[in-house]
């Protein structure tokens, strides 16, 4: 059964709800469908709120009483990361002819996470929820007659995160190893993560 009109099915894109309905005034603007935009657009600002968010994380990590500068430089360069993919894919869209919509910064609301487990938890379902707004992207574009959007978005930003979350469950599977835990007593096990696991720069 088809879906009534003016329903819009349910998806975990992030919607923009400021963006503008009509959007043909760019020169460059070449098949780039109004819901395809939208969603760059709201991928693209979840994406800058999620490096917001790492780097508060990475901020955590150095403070005097936590002092794991391992961890620390890890969550910075996931933050580094984040914010070079939401940077190619506000470029992608400007290229398209595309418009961004500034939003305002919100609050991290991980200020009070100072265990290396739970950290590495809230990274891992950041990376999840980030790869199935992509796959819905790609699929979205597609099907609205953008296959150049579903490729760019499948082998620039889907394809990297595979690596990411290979990476995360390793270090994952080290943390509940050595002991770490989920409150903040930071045990032993953090410091040793800290100072022997390999994934971690020095």
């Amino acid at each position: 059964m088809a879906e009534p009109p003016g329903k819009k099915l349910r998806s975990s894109l992030p919607q923009c709800s400021a963006h503008p309905s009509s959007g043909g005034s760019s020169r460059v603007r070449q098949n780039l469908p109004a819901a395809v935009e939208e969603a760059l657009c709201g991928v693209g600002g979840l994406m800058w709120d999620r490096a917001y968010k790492l780097q508060a994380l990475a901020s955590a990590f150095e403070r005097d009483d936590v002092a794991l500068p391992r961890v620390s430089a890890f969550f910075h360069q996931e933050a580094l990361k984040q914010q070079a993919e939401a940077e190619a894919m506000l470029g992608y869209l400007a290229e398209r002819g595309g418009k961004y919509c500034s939003k305002d910064i919100q609050k991290p609301g991980c200020e009070a996470v100072c265990a290396v487990l739970p950290a590495l938890e809230l990274l891992l379902l950041q990376l999840k929820e980030e790869a199935g707004a992509l796959v819905e992207l790609s699929q979205l574009a597609r099907e609205h007659g953008d296959p150049h959007t579903a490729s760019v978005v499948k082998s620039h930003f889907l394809a990297p995160r595979v690596d990411r979350l290979k990476l995360l469950g390793d270090l994952l599977t080290s943390a509940r190893r050595i002991g770490c835990i989920s409150d903040q007593t930071r045990g032993f096990g953090e410091y040793i993560l800290n100072e022997l696991q390999e994934e971690l720069p020095k």
